[in-house]
């Protein structure tokens, strides 16, 4: 039987003890090795084709990454931090989630994406039904998928970003085709828009946008918001969107209420991506499926 996710927590810290940047492919190899995993275990797949071994390597390397043990450099390729490496030198007779949950951060990642407690391990039995399981596992799959989206943003610069956010709205059925729905100004005379989107296929109206790629754990004051109100009021426009990877404050909020300008977060942005699929793209489908009582009910005979 091959091993949990959880219980490859230390043959990954192990696996990049020796400080270098290992892609997930040579980490699982490292784990593999170590564990003595034969080539039938590496084999077995999920229902969708995927390797149940990598999807478990991978999982793993995504919770010690939320406690802060492990660091990626960039997309798929990791470093063991400081705080790892303190784990490995003096290690927890258990290192499970339980032991995981003493970190703020992990706890916040627990509590944004499963209903259950944040600082207990997810039990052994459950008194959940299947469709409760599986929501909390879709959320789970989905908090880390839209943390994985921010830190991609991140990557870019500011120019893809304005271009994103203008993409997302012609997803959302803004405008009309993506050629001509709208359009991101131009830097030295955008005057505080980042872009302009029609809000009907006929351009009837158009929405000013703002749009601000700040570290996600900054956040945006209420100044900011009376900023674009100033260049929303230049150009005559009464619809403004203010979208940033970051936080709002309660004092911006309220501004945008008084002024109709519709704000979305770092959060709300990635959920936004994943609903209306820009930057991701399925990998597997569930069908879920019921009795058909009309079949048993006699009235087809």
């Amino acid at each position: 039987m091959l091993p949990t996710y959880d219980s490859l927590y230390m043959p990954l810290l192990r696996a990049l003890a020796d400080g270098e940047v290992r892609t997930n492919r040579e980490i699982g190899a490292r784990i593999a090795s170590e564990l003595d995993l034969s080539p039938d275990q590496l084999q077995e797949t999920l229902t969708s084709g995927r390797s149940i071994f990598t999807d478990r390597v991978s999982w793993a390397c995504t919770y010690l990454k939320k406690a802060g043990l492990v660091e990626s450099v960039k997309r798929g390729h990791h470093r063991l931090t400081q705080e790892g490496q303190a784990v490995l030198t003096a290690p927890p007779p258990v290192l499970d989630n339980r032991f995981l949950s003493q970190y703020p951060s992990f706890q916040e990642f627990r509590t944004r994406s499963e209903k259950d407690e944040p600082d207990a391990a997810p039990p052994v039995e459950s008194s959940e039904t299947p469709e409760d399981m599986m929501e909390q596992a879709a959320a789970a799959l989905n908090q880390s998928l839209a943390d994985d989206l921010l830190a991609e943003i991140m990557e870019k610069d500011s120019d893809f970003f304005e271009s994103l956010v203008v993409k997302l709205l012609v997803k959302m059925g803004y405008g009309g085709s993506v050629s001509d729905a709208g359009v991101v100004t131009k830097r030295s005379h955008d005057g505080g828009i980042d872009g302009i989107i029609r809000e009907d296929k006929l351009g009837f109206d158009q929405i000013y946008i703002q749009a601000k790629r700040w570290d996600p754990q900054s956040t945006v004051s209420r100044p900011e918001l009376q900023k674009f109100s100033g260049a929303l009021r230049d150009e005559g426009a009464s619809k403004g969107l203010f979208i940033t990877t970051a936080r709002f404050s309660e004092g911006a909020q309220a501004s945008a209420e008084k002024q109709h300008i519709v704000l979305v977060d770092g959060q709300r942005l990635t959920k936004l991506m994943i609903e209306y699929n820009l930057g991701v793209s399925p990998v597997a489908r569930y069908e879920i499926k019921s009795i058909d009582s009309d079949f048993f009910s006699g009235d087809n005979e």
